[in-house]
Parts: structure tokens; C-alpha cells; sequence
């Protein structure tokens, strides 16, 4: 089986078309670079044909959710591109959960395969629970080795097809699901590639997980346009400075954490990587003051503050001629998306006016995984509906309360409910809340929980003032002294 045979054209709406095209037209360049490891887009092809073989004879067939717990890396996206190629939904899971985040990601998704390795399994505090079976990567010999399933692949998908479940934090509870589709994927790819003219001779840095939107984006858009990617997993701002120069990169995306830890290195603060072209910040709001530094520290490289929420991929990038005179913005709606700022009854809110971030377009996901009740509420008809738009179309309420100034650029308020944003990921607070000791607490923390959901801080209280209903007075609480 041969990239040319696997029917990319008939499966374009397969996101894993993108793979195929790329290793057929451009198999001698590198896809990814991880450690002192090349490898290209034809190898990378011939990985992902051996994972589908493997997941093939495992019994996975279209539709069924396959979980994926990788290290980052050349593995994770052959094992990504595998699962859809054969037709299967992804749920990536990122590898820095604990045991209780796992289990309720596979059972909730209904994954009943989990792709992983020994190795990967070894550093969890204990054994999974669960109706779950493995299949372990290092186990499967390359496709040149063996025999492999004759499938045309990738799978020829619809559009609205689920290619993979993305788990968010919810409000309260436990993470949902949210459900995107291969039209979706697709859609996402394209806008940003577009405003950030990627091409096959950039080297894009991958530091986030593939779990992560942001993370997963950076994956798609280099195999879209053939580039490279570098991967970096050190957690030290020096080495992944050293990384950046190295490699010669030329795309850097990164957190506002993750800025606040590179601009203080010297190498990055004061000395120019000369083939960094493009810097881009997502996953919460970059404080003026760093957007300024990290300007001063590379003012070659073009500076893109985007934002985005997982129900609809991609929103808005402000654009990097913007930057010095707007710091403070998130911007105007990707190509192709339209982002209205609305009022509580569903009117448009005027210039300078608060108002609901709403998002219409390609890249507004199918809803949540098995919640049609709180699908209904967050996907919902669209109440500016243009003439000439279809009947069914919804758009995304996204919970995050915005403004619109005089020239239509946009700039973020704060959020409706009690989502709080920490080290790039959301967070609901009902997730990581407990009853018991403190040291009760503190151990369960720690076995728990991953770094991004462990309390910075924890106080103790005799007592939280209620509400009539009980709930917690959270506004209250926030004023309270220890």
C-alpha cells in the first residue's frame, strides 16, 4: 500500500488526507524532528499505515472512539492520523492526567482501546481501572516488516463526520466532550495556515500538547503545508531556547505562560533568532507589559495575539501591523468566521458595549458528547441569522464577555460563569474540589490531579458564606480574609 493508492482524492473530507497528500508529493522532507531523530514524510506515512494495520486487526471499526496516550512526538501523530484514517474518533489524552482523569475520559468517550506504551503506563501513580484494552506501539513492527491490511485509506468521511472528542473543563463537574468534525478540523487548518502564510519551508515548534487546540493546531497546519515540525518537550525555557536556535525554527506558538518563562532567558531576551518569523500567543491574555518585552526581545519575528475556545477551534487573531497600537486586543474573526458581540436578549450590542462572544461559521463544532441538554444551551440557532443563511445553522455561545471598539476590533472582558484560566488550560473549580483534611487534601492533590488542576494555594477556613439556595457565596468568598 502506497500514499498514491490511498484514495485522496475520493476521501478528501478525511482530515488524514492531509498526511497522504504530504507524503505523496513531498516524502523525502522532514515531518518531524524530536530529539536527534529525522524522520520524513514518507516514513511517517509508512508509521501511521502500520498503527491502522494494528488498530484494523484489533477490531476498530468507523465510528469507534480510540484513546490515544502518547509522549508528544512522531508516535502520537502517526497514532492520531492512524485512528482517523481508518475511520475511527479520537480522543487524545494528554499525557500529564493521573489515573482518575484517564478512567473518566476512556469511559465517559466509550473508547474501549487505548493506544499507549508500557513505558508511558509505568509512570502513572497506579494501574487503570476499567473495561479498556491496550495496544501498545513499541509492539508493532514497521509496515515493511509485515503484511498490511489492503484498505484504501484514509476512510472516505462526510464532512460533519466526528473526527475526534475534545475534553474541556466544564463549569462544573467533570470535563466534557466536545465533539469536532473532520469538516471542522479541515476548516481550522486552512483559516490559520492563510493568516499566517505557513508554507513547506517553515519549521513550526511544537511545545503543547496535542490534547490541547492550540497544541493539536500546530500539527495539522505543518502537515497541511508539508513544513516541519520541531518538537521540544524539555521544561527548561533555557533548552528550549537553545531548541529554537538550533533547529532554525521559524513558527513559535506558546501560552502566556510559557512567554512569561522564555522572556526572562537571556538568549531569548537580548539575542534575535534570526529565522524566527512568527510568534503567535493563544490559550488566555498576554499581559501588555510581556506583549511589549516579547516585541523588544524579537522584533523581527511577527507577533499574532489569537483567541479561541474549544466548541469552535479558532475565533480571532489580531494582526501583527496591529499589535504595537492594540496590545490589549484579541483582535477581529478568522477567515471565513464571523464573531457577533450580543446582548442577554440576542440583539447586537453597540460599539464600547459588553456584550456574549458568539461564532459563526465552518469551524463551530457538532455540541458536546453525549449532553444534548447542554448542547442546546451553548450551540443554539443563530439569532442574526443573514438572509440567505440555512434554517439549521447554529453558532457557538462561548461564555466569554467582550467588547467591540469604534473600528471593530474586539477585546476580551471576562467570563459568564466560574471558568478560570491556569497554565494555558481551563479549569472548573468543581473539579478539583474535596471534602476532608487539609492532609487529606494535599495527598489527593499530588496522586491525583495533574500540575495545571493542583491548587497554587490552599487556606483554611472555618466556614464559606452560602447563598439561600446553600451553594457557595463564591463572590463573597473572594472577599473574605483567612
Amino acid at each position: 500500500m502506497s500514499p498514491a493508492g490511498g484514495s485522496c482524492d475520493s476521501a478528501s473530507s478525511n482530515i488524514a488526507s492531509l498526511l497522504w497528500h504530504a507524503a505523496e508529493r513531498h516524502g523525502a522532507r522532514p515531518a518531524v524532528v524530536e530529539r536527534e531523530q529525522s524522520v520524513s514524510y514518507a516514513a511517517l506515512w509508512q508509521r501511521v499505515a502500520a498503527i491502522a494495520a494494528a488498530l484494523l486487526t484489533a477490531g476498530v471499526t468507523p465510528d469507534d472512539p480510540v484513546a490515544i496516550l502518547l509522549e508528544r512526538g512522531g508516535d502520537a501523530a502517526a497514532a492520531f492520523f492512524a485512528a482517523l484514517a481508518v475511520g475511527a474518533i479520537t480522543v487524545l489524552v494528554n499525557e500529564t492526567l493521573r489515573p482518575r482523569q484517564i478512567e473518566y475520559l476512556l469511559a465517559h468517550s466509550g473508547a474501549r482501546l487505548l493506544v499507549t506504551t508500557g513505558e508511558v503506563l509505568a509512570h502513572q501513580p497506579r494501574v487503570l481501572q476499567g473495561d479498556i484494552r491496550v495496544l501498545d506501539v513499541r509492539t508493532i513492527a514497521p509496515a515493511g516488516d509485515r503484511d498490511l491490511v489492503p484498505l484504501p485509506l484514509p476512510l472516505s468521511r462526510v464532512g460533519h463526520d466526528i473526527a475526534q472528542i475534545i475534553y474541556t473543563s466544564g463549569s462544573t463537574g467533570m470535563p466534557k466532550g466536545v465533539t469536532v468534525s473532520h469538516a471542522n478540523l479541515l476548516a481550522a487548518t486552512r483559516a490559520v495556515i492563510s493568516y499566517l502564510g505557513i508554507t513547506r519551508d517553515d519549521r513550526v515548534a511544537s511545545l503543547l500538547p496535542f490534547s490541547f487546540v492550540y497544541g493539536m493546531s500546530q500539527l495539522l497546519c505543518t502537515v497541511a503545508a508539508a513544513a516541519t515540525l520541531v518538537v521540544e518537550r524539555s521544561p527548561l525555557p533555557r533548552q528550549v531556547v537553545e531548541t529554537l536556535r538550533a533547529r532554525r525554527v521559524t513558527v513559535l506558538a506558546a501560552v502566556p505562560p510559557l512567554w512569561l518563562r522564555l522572556l526572562p532567558v537571556t538568549e531569548f531576551r537580548e539575542a534575535s533568532l534570526p529565522d524566527l518569523r512568527v510568534l503567535t500567543n493563544a490559550g488566555g491574555r498576554l499581559p501588555t507589559d510581556a506583549v511589549r518585552a516579547l516585541r523588544h526581545a524579537q522584533p523581527a519575528a511577527r507577533l499574532f495575539l489569537m483567541y479561541g475556545l474549544t466548541e469552535a477551534l479558532r475565533s480571532t487573531y489580531l494582526p501583527p501591523e496591529e499589535v504595537d497600537s492594540r496590545p490589549d486586543s484579541i483582535g477581529r474573526a478568522i477567515p471565513g468566521a464571523e464573531v457577533y458581540v450580543l446582548r442577554e436578549d440576542g440583539t447586537a450590542a453597540a460599539a464600547g458595549e459588553v456584550g456574549e462572544l458568539v461564532q459563526r461559521g465552518p469551524t463551530v463544532a457538532l455540541g458536546y458528547w453525549k449532553d444534548p441538554e447542554l448542547t442546546a444551551r451553548v450551540f443554539r440557532p443563530n439569532p442574526l441569522r443573514p438572509p440567505g443563511a440555512p434554517d439549521a445553522e447554529r453558532v457557538v455561545f462561548s461564555g466569554d464577555l467582550v467588547r467591540r471598539d469604534a473600528d471593530g476590533f474586539l477585546y476580551f472582558v471576562s467570563r459568564k460563569d466560574r471558568i478560570i484560566k491556569t497554565m494555558g488550560y481551563r479549569v472548573g473549580p468543581d473539579e478539583v474540589a474535596d471534602a476532608g483534611s487539609l492532609e487529606r487534601l494535599q495527598a489527593y492533590c499530588s496522586r491525583e490531579l495533574p500540575r495545571y488542576l493542583q491548587p497554587a494555594r490552599i487556606e483554611v477556613r472555618p466556614a464559606l458564606p452560602v447563598l439561600p439556595n446553600g451553594k457557595h457565596d463564591l463572590a463573597a468568598v473572594r472577599g473574605v480574609s483567612p
